[in-house]
């Protein structure tokens, strides 16, 4: 049992060592986020799309 405390106490040290973002960085980031996210999103949509096309005119070459 005291190797599990042991290692909660570590993390929270650790975690007191850790640089947080402040409110403007991390606003900021989170649209870089978002943005990527929904970028990703329609770009596969858009792949998957094509490809979706494609197979379709491909099996109608039958």
């Amino acid at each position: 049992m005291s190797k599990i405390t042991q290692f909660f106490r570590e993390v929270g040290s650790e975690m007191r060592k850790t640089s947080w973002p402040k409110g403007k960085e991390l606003s900021k980031y989170t649209v870089v986020v978002i943005t990527t996210v929904v970028f990703m999103a329609l770009f596969f949509a858009a792949v998957d799309f094509g490809i979706s096309q494609f197979m379709n005119w491909f099996y109608t070459l039958k």
